[in-house]
């Protein structure tokens, strides 16, 4: 059975998610502050943690900090109202796994829930033979390491697992729907901006050091990954 650890302040909201978790047959726990949360945290070994944004005592930034430096399995789903990209760069800079916008209804959230538990399944459905060696970039599957011109990167496992689907079918469109099942294992992602916002930071981490830009938009389809060299760009 899962253990799921609710940070949340608004009483309804987490009266409720704890109500249909444990309905749903998961080990649940709950804090409606984040005062103290990394100490819960190291005692109840959640499996996932469903945290709020804005909290009293300890914001959930600084929560999914504290929790990545010492724990990189642990799935964490942010949920907040704040709904701009900026929000969710800054969630998935510190490590969140995925990002649900208030409001959401909770068929969405239990899915997504469902989806980041599998994702130890997930990682090791990637572990495969191929690396993958297009343009300067070095893509390893078995070890999970990507190097950029020689140089190592490093990618949470989300972002591994995209640049790794859109690299092994380069050329080729990936919808939304495509990576959003592939990647995190359920549709309600394609119709949210999560994908695009780990898009935006792979594009960040790996094209601000490569000589190649990699990963094509192609608008209102999805993406495509094409290795162009920077210097080949139209002007």
């Amino acid at each position: 059975m899962a253990r799921i650890l609710i940070i949340e302040d608004d009483f309804i909201i987490r009266q409720s998610v704890e109500y249909a978790l444990r309905r749903a047959g998961y080990e649940v726990k709950s804090l409606d502050t984040g005062a103290g949360a990394p100490e819960i945290i190291n005692e109840f070994s959640p499996d996932l943690i469903v945290l709020d944004l804005m909290l009293p005592g300890m914001s959930g930034f600084d929560i999914a900090d504290a929790v990545r430096k010492k724990d990189s399995e642990t799935a964490i789903i942010m949920v907040s109202a704040l709904g701009e990209d900026s929000d969710k760069l800054a969630g998935f800079a510190l490590g969140a796994d995925d990002y649900v916008s208030k409001p959401f209804s909770m068929d969405e959230l239990l899915a997504r829930i469902q989806a980041n538990l599998r994702r130890v399944d997930t990682k090791e459905m990637f572990k495969k033979d191929e690396i993958l060696r297009p343009g300067d970039l070095v893509i390893d599957p078995k070890t999970f390491k990507v190097t950029v011109g020689g140089a190592p990167v490093t990618l949470r496992t989300k972002e591994f697992q995209l640049l790794y689907t859109l690299a092994l079918n380069q050329e080729t469109l990936s919808t939304r729907e495509d990576l959003a099942k592939t990647v995190w294992g359920y549709e309600y992602l394609a119709s949210s901006r999560t994908i695009d916002v780990h898009i935006r930071r792979l594009r960040a981490i790996i094209e601000e050091l490569s000589d190649y830009r990699y990963i094509q938009t192609v608008y209102g389809r999805g993406y495509r990954f094409v290795p162009i060299r920077k210097e080949d760009e139209d002007p």
